[in-house]
Parts: structure tokens; sequence; C-alpha cells
């Protein structure tokens, strides 16, 4: 369920640091039980860090996801996984295939590159303090 964002919340949000990008994610993920990434006929999106690691970026809200949706990824359309799913089924796949996310990059590239268990962690957390 995509929660209602702004362009104000949009804007602000967009402008927040990488660690408050990762936060904001954490908590809209466990709100809205989706997690967003961007799809084309060949499959997901994966982009390279600066260190060179590929990683599966992924946005709490298509409106980030569709940001993304532009020049070499013009052909993607933002894509949601139900949090169920992400918990179940991706998250031990990913850490079997050694895959890494990029948390809510921003349109610099810049997000949090953490490992599936360490994203599920954190998202764990935020489901206990609620």
């Amino acid at each position: 369920m995509t929660y209602t964002l702004s362009d104000s919340e949009f804007n602000t949000v967009s402008l927040l640091s990488p660690e408050g990008r990762y936060d904001y994610f954490v908590e809209k993920v466990i709100a809205g039980g989706e997690v967003w990434s961007l799809e084309s006929d060949e499959g997901w999106v994966v982009m390279t860090s600066d260190e060179g690691e590929e990683c599966l970026p992924v946005w709490p809200h298509q409106d980030f996801a569709a940001e993304w949706a532009s020049g070499e990824w013009a052909d993607c359309k933002p894509a949601a996984v139900a949090l169920r799913d992400w918990i179940e089924r991706w998250t031990p796949g990913m850490t079997k295939d050694g895959t890494l996310l990029a948390v809510f990059p921003d349109d610099n590239s810049e997000g949090t590159i953490v490992t599936p268990t360490e994203l599920l962690q954190s998202l764990e957390a935020q489901r206990t303090t609620r």
C-alpha cells in the first residue's frame, strides 16, 4: 500500500543526507509495506557503487524510484515488492547471491550500501519500536 507523497515531502526528503534517507526508507517501508526498485523487460536494475560493487537500488516510494527512470534507465518502470515477500524470499535469495543494496540513492547516486541482512535488521528494529 503506497502512501501519499506530497511534492513538499518529496523535495524535503530528497535533500536529506544518505543516513537521513536510510532512516526515512526504513520507517516508510515498515509503514507502507513495500520496497520499490526499477524493472525493465530484462529484469531488475543493478547499479555499480563507487567501490565497484553491484547493488540493487531501492526506494520507499514509487515517485523516488521513478526519478531514476531516465537516461540509461529510461526503459525502466518503478515496481514494488511486498514487504513480506522482501523478508521471506528476497532477503535470503540476495544474501545467497551476494547482492548488496543501494538504499535510497539520490540524483548523485549517493545512498547507503548495505547487505540484505543489515537492512532486514534495521526493518525489524523499526517494527519493534512501532
